[in-house]
């Protein structure tokens, strides 16, 4: 990744491909000079923010290539903070690459991968948090998925960090004013009001590391495994959440006898769902092997759905399956529930709350099962926020950490410089949190994996 920001970059920044418009963008202090040397227009130049029309020809043969709207956005006020053109013409990718080819011919680089939102991050327009939430709604594959990336770009994870970050700085603050006016008697904290101001802190900090449990589903999505034994449902509840006949269902026990994949959406989380085969003891040898691969399913899934049928009593076999997911997070699915019922629950000894009642037949708790999939996260309302990588939650832990250590100093009675050394690294952490203070390769990790032209 680059460290000079003084040159001229451009990219094609909408995907190649037929299309009926595609865009070049440019971005540097020579981004006017370099278009208005292949752009020519009734108006003779740029304005800020003003779309121009014009004919994009060849500057050594006058030939025109393309019609284009070309828009110019001038510095400071501009994605990059930078001067800033975006060329819009018709999406022919050998119109897209021959008008790049003359970019770069007048004096510009070819971007490097996530370029343009580095140099926003650089200039001081976003921050770190910022920049991953444009990489997380680029690459969103849902509408709930979008939701939370704007609200990260818009800035809802710094909102929430920054009176944390505040209340740290100000109590390091304090207790830098101590020791260096230790002599003149400069009041400080007392112990127990410093306690409290640290618990406040830490309290902050870990409702936001809280929320990473659900952060990670949305951006990662779960794999759910459909387990339980032969003829309960299993294949029938699989086609009721991905609402099309996907699996095969009959009557006969051992009708799945491999797993059966798909992926789709529930409550905007992506979501693979494996139908397994019934969990029996098998002497066919197909089906035996099955029925391995269904256990090696159930044990790498996020969560499990454990299919029973409600119209039957409970049997030795459910429970031994039940024994199975022990430590593993499961809902017990009561199947059938448009027969007679059989199945006394109060047989299951587990909490109610991991129980839902459907009938895959005829859709009835259906959509109550795809709401008790996430019930425990609640549901994202407003500027809520969430850590959703893996960066974000092990800095926050690392402040975490660092918060209780000098919480057990200021137990101990300790000095307070060894107090403070605790909290310049909390402080640490939380700057590299949101990149303002980092080093060269942690940004070349982030971008790179940006696409071109973003």
């Amino acid at each position: 990744m680059p460290t000079l920001i003084e040159d001229t970059i451009a990219a094609i920044s909408t995907p190649l491909g037929k299309s009926g418009l595609g865009v070049i963008r440019l971005s540097g202090k020579d981004s006017c000079k370099i278009t208005l040397s292949l752009f020519s227009s009734p108006r003779n130049g740029l304005r800020d923010r003003v779309p121009v029309l014009g004919n994009l020809f060849e500057p050594k043969t006058g030939d025109v290539i393309d019609q284009a709207l070309v828009t110019y956005f001038q510095a400071p006020r501009s994605f990059t903070r930078e001067d800033l053109v975006e060329i819009s013409c018709h999406g022919s990718p050998v119109v897209l690459k021959s008008v790049l080819r003359l970019v770069l011919e007048a004096g510009a680089r070819l971007a490097s991968p996530g370029e343009f939102t580095l140099r926003a991050f650089l200039r001081g327009r976003i921050d770190l948090l910022q920049a991953e939430a444009i990489h997380d709604l680029i690459e969103a594959q849902t509408l709930f998925q979008v939701k939370v990336a704007h609200q990260q770009a818009a800035g809802s994870i710094s909102r929430r960090l920054k009176p944390v970050k505040e209340e740290l700085v100000g109590l390091i603050s304090l207790l830098e004013a101590g020791i260096d006016f230790a002599e003149d008697d400069v009041s400080i904290l007392a112990e127990a009001a410093m306690e409290e101001r640290l618990s406040q802190i830490e309290a902050g900090l870990a409702r936001l590391k809280a929320s990473f449990a659900f952060g990670k589903i949305v951006t990662a999505g779960l794999t759910i495994a459909i387990a339980g034994r032969p003829n309960v449902g299993k294949s029938s509840v699989f086609n009721a959440l991905l609402q099309e006949e996907r699996a095969i269902v009959t009557e006969i026990p051992g009708t799945t006898r491999d797993l059966v994949s798909e992926t789709t959406q529930i409550q905007g989380i992506p979501i693979r769902l494996v139908d397994t085969a019934g969990i029996r003891d098998a002497g066919d040898r197909v089906e035996r092997l099955g029925i391995d691969r269904s256990v090696e399913a159930v044990a790498d899934a996020d969560r499990v759905l454990f299919v029973v049928d409600g119209s039957e009593a409970w049997t030795v076999l459910d429970q031994e399956i039940l024994g199975r997911l022990e430590g593993r997070p499961y809902l017990v699915v009561i199947n059938k529930i448009d027969l007679a019922q059989r199945l006394e629950e109060g047989s299951l000894r587990i909490p109610a709350t991991v129980v839902c009642r459907v009938s895959a037949k005829t859709g009835q708790g259906i959509e109550d099962l795809r709401h008790a999939l996430f019930k425990e996260y609640g549901s994202l309302e407003g500027d809520a926020g969430l850590v959703t990588n893996l960066r974000q939650e092990r800095l926050i832990h690392e402040a975490l950490v660092a918060l209780k250590k000098s919480q057990n100093t200021l137990t101990n009675g300790l000095p307070h410089e060894v107090i403070l050394l605790d909290l310049y690294v909390a402080l640490k952490a939380l700057n590299a949190l949101t990149g303002e203070t980092t080093v060269e390769d942690i940004l070349g990790n982030i971008f790179s994996s940006f696409c071109i032209g973003k």
